[in-house]
């Protein structure tokens, strides 16, 4: 018997003492089969388990709450290592903790939360740090009697005499808008149902500009202009192209609203006068295909990022009152190995956020002098990002910077002086120290020859060649989003039982520039699954670890990313964890009614067109499960989830549950009040996390 035969042996025989004395429950659900006849290009898919889509079927409903009571009995010997779990990573966030205070308008905002409570508290003190405390909004009022509750940051109305806030309480991303009275408190009737939760006040300090999605596909396509006691909302701009989804912001000069429409190799901005909020909205450059531009006002001239003939993206200027692609003049060309993510324009400085050989970096540039410079960081492997920034007339930047064994931290950086304040850093109790672990930057080959980058973590004195190590492996590899090495409290739980903590940057994401992301999307998505697991067989190569001792998770498309290695290599895992994932890619990307799929054709491509179709359906998850062994397999949802629909969880473990022929455990657990991102209050969203490091600590057989 082999090492992995022998686990999933061990682990069975846990899982069946776990189960026992629960009546009915040894027995997991199986969902019915109806078949229903999928048909494109002359292809015929049969899927059986279409009816699941239905959220307001009682058969529906049902079924999702047996898998959920199948689970909660499969689980229930873990209840005493959950709670262990649970009480230590609770242990170690500070109770009573606030965000560094950022500067705006003569006032200091921040958020702070207080011991016990699971929600923030928004807050602000006028031209001091040591002036008395003005509460804002506490949303731990507005969260009461409710099982969700997500609020954002206020929105301040630049007399800051009034804040706009935005409510979803049900997770599917649908907020309420409502109006506070600063001076009196009180919060008004007038309020704007169904936006999207994105807004800006104009210069006026009576008009707020806000977005509303569709609300089948949910795509934001609706600029609307509000009036403070005006019932009629007028439309400032409809975006009519599916494929384009719209959102707004507002310049750092306060003398713009942007409104940019975006697919996902196109955009197109639009300008509206702060000071004149009822005049029309002016092109700034029309759109055109693959070219991605954003844009930000630097006082009489706008500095454009932009991908012209730049795969990487160069920075562009160009005078206020001649916006044409023509009048635009290259300030920093395109560079074929740094690739130029964003850019924060202040009165004097530029400040550019880049990524080179998988590494953060900030590009500091003097407006005047032309005179720029790097700042410099020293781990092996750290993510960077620039901070809460609202002061135009400022020597000062405020960045993020955190790594695998450094505590979040914010840091504010005198560009002139080039020195660097840390303003605060992530405080974690219960005795941690960095120095008790390493963080290191491996490379490996993938199957192609190319060399992928990946971040490790463990705690010191680990033997790395022990050849058993358990592996827990993590990524994405989506949308040219880079998954960066950065820290968690929680993770500590994993380091300290023995783990080693892996994040292979692979194909799909940013890390290596642009055309790391171009060869890891379409017809070429499949690198992203082939370099998880070449990155997993080198851990195994260099006798980090075996396959009995392998754990996987992955996120949304990241959910994706497992669906397709457990298909393509499931024999090289003990346990896989698929949260909200992306599975049934080639159904759902053949229904433009489902959220997001008109505007997601530039990422997988369009199965409308045969080459597509044919390329997605051989790697689409749902549509590859076959019958054969899978390892032990935990799989999340929401309900209300807006960004992944719950059903695409639920009949992928149907189908599992059919078809596998092993006796690995298989589970399927539905939040019925969230959505995409779980739950909203601080300590509730821990509960899923020891939840599922239970799952892989007791496959491992450490119990505490």
């Amino acid at each position: 018997m082999s090492h992995h035969e022998y686990s999933a042996v061990l682990g069975l025989a846990v899982f069946m003492l776990g189960l026992r004395g629960f009546a009915g429950a040894v027995e997991p659900p199986k969902a019915g089969q109806i078949p229903y006849k999928l048909e494109k290009h002359g292809d015929i898919r049969v899927d059986d388990y279409y009816w699941l889509r239905d959220r307001k079927d009682p058969k529906v409903i049902k079924y999702l709450e047996d898998e959920n009571n199948y689970t909660d009995a499969a689980l229930k010997h873990t209840e005493p290592l959950r709670s262990e779990l649970f009480t230590e990573m609770k242990f170690r966030i500070k109770e009573d903790d606030s965000s560094v205070p950022f500067g705006y308008g003569g006032y200091y905002y921040y958020k702070k939360y207080e011991k016990g409570l699971e929600y923030p508290i928004y807050a602000r003190k006028k031209g001091s740090l040591d002036a008395k405390e003005e509460i804002l909004l506490d949303v731990n009022e507005l969260a009461k009697g409710q099982a969700y509750c997500q609020v954002r940051f206020p929105s301040i109305r630049p007399d800051h005499k009034m804040i706009a806030f935005a409510v979803d309480t049900k997770g599917r991303r649908f907020y309420t808008v409502y109006f506070k009275d600063l001076d009196t408190g009180k919060v008004y009737e007038e309020k704007l149902p169904d936006t999207a939760g994105n807004m800006e006040w104009a210069n006026d300090n009576k008009t707020l500009f806000y977005v509303k999605q569709d609300t089948e596909t949910l795509r934001w396509n609706r600029v609307l202009r509000h009036e403070l006691g005006f019932v009629k909302d007028p439309e400032v701009y409809f975006e009519p192209d599916e494929t384009f989804e719209l959102g707004i912001s507002k310049s750092i000069t306060d003398k713009y609203i942007f409104i940019r429409t975006g697919a996902t190799l196109s955009t197109e901005y639009r300008l509206v006068d702060a000071d004149k909020p009822g005049v029309e909205p002016v092109i700034f450059y029309p759109r055109q295909p693959k070219l991605e531009y954003d844009v930000e006002d630097g006082g009489g001239v706008f500095y454009i990022t932009n991908n012209d003939n730049a795969r990487n993206f160069k920075l562009s200027v160009c005078p206020a009152d001649k916006t044409g692609k023509t009048d635009w003049t290259d300030l920093i060309p395109h560079r074929d190995d740094t690739l130029l993510e964003n850019v924060a324009v202040f009165e004097n400085w530029l400040v550019l956020k880049e990524q080179k050989d998988a590494l953060g970096r900030l590009h500091i540039i003097n407006r005047r002098s032309k005179e720029e410079h790097l700042v410099p960081f020293d781990e092996p492997a750290y993510t960077v990002a620039l901070g809460e920034n609202f002061e135009y007339k400022t020597d000062t930047v405020r960045f993020n910077y955190e790594s695998m064994t450094t505590p979040e931290s914010v840091y504010d950086y005198n560009m002139p002086a080039r020195g660097r304040v840390l303003m605060k850093r992530q405080e974690v109790l219960g005795g941690f120290k960095p120095e008790d672990y390493v963080s290191e930057r491996l490379w490996f080959s993938a199957r192609d020859g190319e060399k992928v980058p990946m971040s490790i973590v463990y705690r010191k004195g680990l033997n790395l060649a022990a050849g058993n190590n358990p592996v827990f492996i993590y990524s994405y590899g989506s949308y040219g989003y880079s998954t960066d090495p950065d820290f968690s409290s929680l993770r500590l739980s994993l380091l300290d039982r023995g783990f080693i903590y892996a994040v292979p940057h692979i194909r799909g994401g940013s890390e290596l520039g642009r055309r790391w992301y171009e060869d890891g999307r379409q017809l070429k998505k499949k690198n992203t699954f082939y370099d998880f697991i070449d990155a997993t067989q080198y851990l195994i190569g260099r006798g980090f670890t075996n396959p009995g001792h392998i754990y996987a998770e992955g996120g949304s498309a990241g959910g994706l990313l497992m669906g397709a290695v457990l298909n393509m290599a499931p024999g090289l895992y003990n346990g896989v964890i698929a949260a909200v994932p992306f599975v049934d890619v080639l159904t759902t990307m053949l229904d433009p009614n489902i959220p997001l799929t008109t505007g997601e054709y530039d990422e997988w491509g369009n199965p409308n067109v045969k080459e597509y179709y044919d390329y997605i359906k051989s790697y689409s998850p749902y549509d590859n499960v076959e019958k054969k062994a899978y390892p032990n397999i935990l799989v999340t949802t929401g309900l209300n989830d807006s960004q992944v629909q719950y059903w695409e969880p639920a009949k992928w473990v149907a189908k599992l549950r059919a078809l596998k022929t092993d006796k690995n455990i298989l589970l399927l657990k539905t939040d019925m009040d969230v959505g995409h991102g779980g739950k909203s209050g601080r300590f509730e969203a821990i509960k899923l996390v020891a939840l599922e490091y239970a799952f892989v600590l007791d496959l491992e057989g450490i119990k505490k």
